[in-house]
């Protein structure tokens, strides 16, 4: 029986080791994701209330929500719970996919990435206090100044849910603009010139963009519209800096192996 050759039982280990890492990575997020459910379920009535509170807030006098399923007062809260525990663990998990990869990096795409996935985090939470603080009071108020006579707004309370997710999603990712940016502009896919020479297509495609994911009026269309178009102007100028740093860098790492030759 032949003998594995030294290199193979050392990729063989190596590949094991980092199975095992991936493993107690996946393992530590998934507790943390639980640790933060379980005061969020605790709490899941009070989350409810306050996501509520936009609507709830511009509904005529005596008008409440409503409930179309026998566990939807149950169920409807934990499940807002749930995605409140999975967004407020999210620095955490990220943290550990972090530390699984930047093993494999150098130190100056730690340096890059650093900085970026800290970014991308804020953008996110920043998108969907964007969407709560501002654009809920706006939305709701012209859709319940716009309820035909004869009609009263009742909101079932699990449609009501879904439709602030999607929306709190779609602000969220939207954020992300700037962050996409700079990594297409680094990594050699797009240039600082294409961007900034395409911007009138990139304003009809965010208006598109936000007349599919918002509700079919011009007021919530151009409420998300605007901050996506003015984060892609941030994008480019980000990365128009963050380019001219790093061929700034690579100049002078050039010229002191210049020197040092």
């Amino acid at each position: 029986m032949a003998t594995p050759e030294p290199a193979e039982s050392l990729a063989e280990g190596t590949l094991i080791s980092h199975l095992l890492e991936l493993r107690t990575r996946l393992l530590r997020s998934v507790v943390a994701v639980l640790v933060v459910t379980v005061p969020a379920m605790l709490y899941a009535n009070d989350l409810f209330a306050f996501v509520a509170r936009p609507l709830l807030k511009v509904l005529p006098k005596g008008s409440a929500m409503i409930s179309t399923s026998v566990m939807a007062p149950l169920t409807t809260p934990f499940k807002l719970a749930f995605y409140v525990a999975l967004i407020g663990s999210m620095p955490y998990v990220l943290y550990q996919i972090w530390a699984f990869v930047a093993p494999g990096l150098y130190r100056h795409e730690k340096r890059f990435a650093v900085p970026l996935l800290v970014s991308s985090i804020g953008l996110f939470y920043a998108g969907i206090a964007f969407c709560y603080f501002l654009v809920f009071p706006i939305m709701f108020a012209f859709f319940t100044a716009t309820t035909p006579p004869g009609v009263q707004m009742m909101t079932d309370m699990t449609q009501y849910l879904d439709f602030v997710l999607v929306l709190f999603l779609a602000f969220g990712i939207a954020f992300e603009i700037p962050v996409a940016i700079v990594l297409l502009v680094i990594t050699g896919l797009v240039k600082v010139e294409t961007l900034t020479r395409n911007r009138g297509y990139v304003l009809i495609g965010v208006f598109v963009q936000a007349a599919v994911i918002t509700p079919p009026d011009v007021l919530s269309q151009t409420v998300m519209a605007l901050p996506m178009y003015a984060l892609y102007e941030f994008g480019i100028v980000m990365a128009r800096i963050l380019s001219k740093r790093r061929a700034a860098d690579r100049a002078a790492r050039e010229a002191a192996e210049g020197s040092g030759d």
